[in-house]
C-alpha cells in the first residue's frame, strides 16, 4: 500500500455536505469571505466548522495567547499550544483542513485604526469577541451597520447556547442592548440579560461564588462553545446562501441543553422593553446576593 498523501481536492473534502447543500451553492461558499473577531472559546471552533463547510475565505481578528486555564473550553488549547499566539495556531488548524484557504490575520485585534480593512470585501460577520470587550464588541457591530453586513453571534450560557442575528437595514446592537453610557459591570449585565431573555442557565448554577462580573469572570462548559458553533455557522450558512429563516434582532433564541428547553425571545425596544428592565433589576440583585463583595 502506499504511504503517499493523496492532493488535497476541495470537493472530495466537503463532499458530504452535498444534499444539505447543492454543489452550485457549495461552489458559492468557497467564493465567501467570513469574518471572525476572536478565536477564543467560540471564534476557534467558529473557524473550524466554517472550513469544514467550505468557507473558501477568512479575515481573522485575535491578539492573545492560550494559557492552561483556556484547556476547558477553547478547541486551539493544548499542552503543545501554551504561550502561543490563538491566531497563529487557529490558522495553522484551519489550512491543515484546507491547505487552500484565503486568509486575512488581524494580529492585533479588531480596532478603529484596522476595522475596515477587517470588514473589506466580508459576506458576514460572526462575533467570536471576549464577553467583556465591549468597545471593540460596539464598534465591529456598528461597522457591520455602517457597511451593510449581517452580524450573528452566539453566546455560551450555562450548558447551552443564546444567538441573535443583526441585519442591515434592521436593529442595530446599540439599539437593542443600550449599553452606551453605562460602566462596565451595568455593560456586562445588558449583553447578558439582551443576549438571553430568557436566562434558562439561573436555575442550576452548581457554585454561585464563581460569578463575578465586576472581576471579568463567570464558569463555562466546552459543550456550550460547542453548541455556539454549530448554531452560528448554520446562521452564518443560511445568510450566505440566502435560504431559511434568520431570527433576527430583536429576536433571538436559546437552547439549553441541561434542561432540554428550547425558547424563542421576542424583545421590541431590546434592554428598553419593560420586561428587560424588570429582568435587569432582578439581575442586578441576584449578582449582589451572589456574591455581595464583588459584583458591585
Amino acid at each position: 500500500m502506499s504511504n503517499e498523501t493523496k492532493p488535497y481536492d476541495y470537493f472530495d473534502a466537503v463532499s458530504r455536505n452535498i444534499g444539505w447543500v447543492t454543489r452550485e451553492e457549495q461552489v458559492a461558499l468557497r467564493g465567501k469571505r467570513v469574518a471572525i473577531a476572536g478565536l477564543g472559546g467560540v471564534g476557534g471552533v467558529h473557524l473550524l466548522t466554517l472550513t469544514r463547510m467550505g468557507i473558501g475565505k477568512f479575515s481573522l481578528a485575535e491578539f492573545d495567547s492560550f494559557e492552561v486555564h483556556n484547556f476547558n473550553r477553547q478547541v486551539g488549547a493544548m499542552t503543545s499550544t501554551v504561550g502561543r499566539p490563538k491566531i497563529d495556531v487557529l490558522v495553522e488548524m484551519a489550512r491543515d483542513i484546507n491547505p487552500d484557504l484565503d486568509i486575512r490575520t488581524f494580529p492585533q485585534g479588531v480596532n478603529e485604526s484596522n476595522i475596515e480593512s477587517f470588514l473589506d470585501g466580508v459576506d458576514v460577520y460572526v462575533d467570536g469577541i471576549d464577553y467583556f470587550a465591549f468597545d471593540a464588541r460596539r464598534a465591529t457591530y456598528a461597522a457591520c451597520a455602517r457597511k451593510g453586513i449581517a452580524a450573528t453571534v452566539a453566546v455560551p450560557v450555562g450548558m447551552g447556547a443564546s444567538a441573535m442575528t443583526f441585519l442591515p437595514g434592521g436593529m442595530t446592537f446599540d439599539d437593542y442592548f443600550g449599553m452606551a453610557g453605562h460602566p462596565e459591570l451595568e455593560q456586562a449585565i445588558r449583553f447578558l440579560v439582551g443576549i438571553s431573555p430568557a436566562m434558562l442557565q439561573r436555575t442550576y448554577v452548581a457554585d454561585p461564588s464563581t460569578v463575578n462580573l465586576a472581576q471579568r469572570r463567570g464558569p463555562s462548559t466546552p459543550m456550550a462553545c460547542q453548541l455556539c458553533s454549530g448554531i452560528a455557522a448554520t446562521e452564518a450558512v443560511k445568510i450566505l446562501l440566502g435560504r431559511g429563516e434568520i431570527i433576527a434582532a430583536p429576536h433571538g433564541f436559546h437552547f439549553d441543553a441541561y434542561r432540554n428547553k428550547y425558547v424563542k425571545t421576542w424583545r421590541p425596544g431590546g434592554n428598553r422593553n419593560p420586561i428587560q428592565r424588570l429582568m435587569l433589576s432582578i439581575i442586578r440583585r441576584q449578582l449582589k446576593t451572589m456574591n455581595p463583595a464583588g459584583n458591585t
